[in-house]
């Protein structure tokens, strides 16, 4: 298939009209003269070549630079794909690199917050055992408290037992302390 379709005869007369030929006979029936020549205008045809030349050779020309343009737009067409290439490859390690480091922070994350829970569960039990302590140093701060504010009260009754215990013991020895003063501090003193 392919190619150009035979010509078609040219339609005979008028279409629609019955008229099958319309011809001009008038110079046929008065034989007159024929016509002159035409007048001169430019001569005989001749072809021009240096002019066509000059088109042709522009014609080269401009499919030259479309050549070498269509040449230079493949060349940077190859290296915007490579360009491309080389992006994606890069965009596709930096997302495996931001994948795995992400992995790594939420584990070091989870990681963080078992240690705080356990840190918080710590604090809780020392704080109990620091308010158990706090408790029982209140308790020993009452108690020394008490034993220093009847220190001296207790010093002398411990003396007073002391004293009595010698002289218990000088009584089973033998010793008579009836007529003995347990005052003598104003008995033989001078006055002046």
């Amino acid at each position: 298939m392919g190619g150009t379709a035979p010509p078609t005869s040219p339609p005979a007369g008028i279409a629609g009209t019955g008229i099958t030929v319309f011809a001009q006979v008038s110079a046929h029936s008065q034989r007159k003269a024929a016509p002159p020549p035409p007048p001169e205008t430019f001569g005989a045809y001749t072809t021009k070549t240096e002019e066509n030349n000059g088109v042709m050779k522009m014609i080269g020309m401009l499919i030259e630079e479309l050549d070498k343009e269509m040449n230079v737009a493949e060349a940077e067409e190859k290296d915007a794909q490579g360009d491309y290439e080389t992006l994606m490859k890069d965009s596709a390690e930096k997302r495996a690199a931001d994948s795995k480091s992400l992995a790594e922070k939420e584990a070091a994350k989870a990681d963080t917050a078992d240690a705080l829970e356990k840190h918080t569960e710590d604090k809780t039990s020392v704080s109990k055992a620091l308010a158990a302590n706090n408790a029982f140093i209140a308790s020993l701060h009452a108690e020394c408290d008490w034993v220093l504010q009847y220190h001296g009260v207790r010093k002398e009754a411990r003396a007073s037992e002391v004293d009595s215990l010698g002289k218990a013991k000088a009584v089973l020895s033998g010793a008579d302390f009836a007529l003995l003063q347990t005052s003598s501090r104003g008995f033989l003193r001078r006055r002046a």
